[in-house]
């Protein structure tokens, strides 16, 4: 486990940091209104963020998933919803840019779109019926008729966060010519584009500002453009871009514990009971309950660098897909003691609104859920270590 942090990732970190101190003053806000922080959105176009995994040579900032983590980490103490949205831009960013078979007509537009135009791109291959768990993400309903000049689409997506605030929005669908199960077209389509609408359904327990609607899509018109890549196994795209796509979610969720450790520790010496003279640091159960928090954390933080630094460094290896799923589980399982941990040591104090504590234990109990969710997770630990081929596996459904 032998790798370094470089001074130009420990730039970004400073940078993620700054921007995390403002987006705080508004977090408890969002939350509570489940609204869409779109001054957080504008500050990280200001700082140069929308272009962060854009290469070098095609104008970007050319940062990998390591330093990424790093700015994540922080951008998530200052408020995890948008941490957890924007990040949806990077994990459609990231694998157009980086897998080789992606056409290079979409890599220049999507550069330009990014780059030059400093647009902002929603991803969303979720539909109401799709499981994480089933793995059913390579087989959507929603439809595309490619026609003359563009493509006609018909379906209706879910979890599409940050939609409100977009340009654009990358959406899977799969295309009507092909019978392949797998095939697949990843479809840049406009906010404005016609028979685009947004149902507002997002009223949830946590990560409330995503504002991860439902989107209608209605004989909704793309361009030719707009077709940035079809493929007849998008299931290989996505395992492809499973740094992006998948792992880059997970530093957002362990700032999410690290801002429950500071925050607790910040109450646990400062409170001091009547009738005593040292503040409740000093109890012995809550010091054995602060020393878990930080071994989980430590723990979470190396394993999600060191898997990061393995994509950084090794690409897609099946070494890399079993780091990834290891430190996805990890972080969800960590980051939900520590925020039940730290609502506990909260005491009664922690459960209002107004507690810092009773939001990040909300957000963070969706930390197993976010895809790749814990069991999937598990499972595909369980492939790898074992060596087995996923074509030999039988399906864990009956298939239709």
């Amino acid at each position: 486990m032998d790798f370094q942090i470089t001074a130009e990732a420990e730039e970004l970190r400073v940078r993620a940091r700054r921007l995390a101190d403002d987006f705080a003053a508004r977090a408890a806000m969002h939350d509570r209104e489940a609204s869409s922080p779109l001054e957080n959105y504008a500050a990280l176009r200001r700082e140069g963020f929308y272009e962060l995994n854009v290469p070098k040579d095609r104008g970007g900032a050319g940062f990998g998933l390591l330093p990424w983590s790093l700015a994540a980490e922080e951008l998530a103490q200052g408020c995890p919803a948008t941490a957890l949205a924007f990040n949806m831009h990077l994990s459609i960013v990231g694998p157009l840019m980086e897998i080789s078979d992606v056409p290079e007509a979409t890599k220049r537009y999507i550069a330009d779109v990014v780059v030059k135009e400093r647009k902002l791109i929603a991803g969303n291959f979720s539909e109401p019926q799709t499981s994480g768990l089933a793995a059913s993400h390579g087989i959507p309903s929603t439809r595309a008729r490619h026609v003359q000049g563009g493509y006609r689409v018909n379906g209706k997506k879910s979890f599409a966060s940050m939609i409100e605030a977009s340009d654009y929005c990358a959406m899977l669908a799969r295309p009507e010519e092909s019978d392949v199960p797998t095939a697949g077209i990843l479809l840049l389509v406009p906010s404005d584009a016609p028979g685009r609408r947004i149902e507002h359904v997002w009223d949830t327990l946590g990560m409330r500002a995503t504002r991860s609607q439902n989107v209608v899509l209605e004989d909704c018109w793309v361009s030719e453009e707009g077709g940035l890549y079809t493929t007849e196994d998008f299931p290989s795209f996505i395992r492809n871009g499973a740094n992006w796509l998948w792992a880059s979610y997970t530093p957002v969720y362990l700032g999410v514990g690290l801002a429950a450790y500071k925050e607790v520790t910040r109450v646990l010496k400062q409170r001091i009971p009547p009738g005593y003279v040292q503040p409740l640091a000093y109890h012995p159960d809550v010091r054995r309950r602060v020393a878990e928090m930080s071994v989980d954390l430590e723990a979470a933080r190396l394993m999600t660098y060191y898997s990061a630094w393995l994509s950084d460094t090794e690409g897609p290896t099946q070494t890399t897909l079993a780091a990834m799923f290891r430190a996805k589980y990890f972080v969800g399982e960590a980051v939900t003691r520590i925020t039940r941990a730290g609502l506990t040591l909260g005491g009664a104090h922690a459960i209002f609104k107004t507690s810092p504590l009773e939001r990040l234990f909300r957000d963070g109990a969706t930390a197993p859920i976010q895809f790749p969710p814990a069991d999937f997770c598990l499972g595909a630990v369980g492939v790898l270590a074992l060596g087995l081929d996923m074509a030999d596996l039988l399906p864990p459904l009956k298939r239709s």
